[in-house]
């Protein structure tokens, strides 16, 4: 996903970015977040949501690799919990992200909802925080069916989809400029060509899903940062005025 237009997007929210910078401290994962907290699928069948979908919207934002509120990266989640001293999934994780293959749901939808969690805690102000409500961009998440039902079964219903769109080729030159500079152990061609397989077989039915339940907005990402965000914004807009969305291209 690109970067500035996910932020540009949160800025339409108002809401803070979870940055990159900080969720490689050792404070980033909460110790209720932490990989020995994960439970096990089979703990975990019988939850009921945590959030009430009718106060919290969350936003998926999904695309190929490189098709680039308060934003959680689930990357990035996954990044700091492989680096956080002690982590029983560190390895794992390394060995998942290095071959372009996706982690265990478990881990993932637990840090994620940790992290909602302590975002609503903070107490923050502005329209769409009061009364138990919050509003997030999760960026990069979910990533296959599974996940998805999980996500929506027991954490919150999802609000609507930002599926952002472009060409393979478009895709593949702007992750391997970003890996000039990213220090990304998957930022590398063979790597970056696994995870448009993995998307094709596995992410797509995701949005194959969601566009069943009414719940996609297509957004063409070739064009420029500015372009995009005023498209993204737009749609953004019009959930938060009540209006139902539906699926739309734009």
């Amino acid at each position: 996903m690109a970067p500035h237009i996910v932020d540009k997007i949160a800025e339409v929210l108002h809401l803070k970015h979870h940055h990159t910078e900080k969720a490689h401290t050792d404070e980033a994962i909460p110790a209720e977040g932490s990989a020995a907290a994960v439970p096990t699928k089979s703990e975990s069948e019988t939850k009921s949501p945590v959030f009430d979908a009718s106060k919290i919207t969350v936003f998926f934002v999904l695309g190929g690799p490189g098709a680039g509120v308060y934003i959680f990266h689930s990357g990035d989640l996954l990044r700091a919990e492989q680096n956080r001293p002690g982590s029983t999934y560190g390895e794992m994780i390394r060995t998942y992200i290095k071959e372009g293959q996706i982690v265990p749901m478990e881990v993932t939808i637990k840090l994620l909802e940790n992290a909602m969690k302590d975002t609503l805690a903070e107490g923050r102000e502005g329209d769409g925080w009061v009364d138990g409500r919050g509003r997030f961009l999760i960026d990069g998440f979910p990533r296959k069916m599974d996940q998805a039902e999980m996500f929506d079964e027991q954490v919150c219903q999802s609000t609507l989809v930002l599926f952002f769109t472009t060409t393979e080729e478009e895709m593949l030159n702007r992750l391997l400029e970003r890996a000039k500079t990213s220090g990304r152990e998957d930022d590398n061609e063979e790597s970056i060509k696994k995870r448009f397989r993995v998307y094709t077989e596995q992410t797509m039915p995701v949005i194959e899903h969601y566009n069943k339940l009414h719940k996609v907005a297509e957004i063409n990402a070739t064009a420029t940062i500015e372009d995009v965000h005023e498209k993204a914004k737009a749609v953004v807009a019009k959930v938060f005025s009540g209006e139902h969305i539906g699926n739309t291209t734009v």
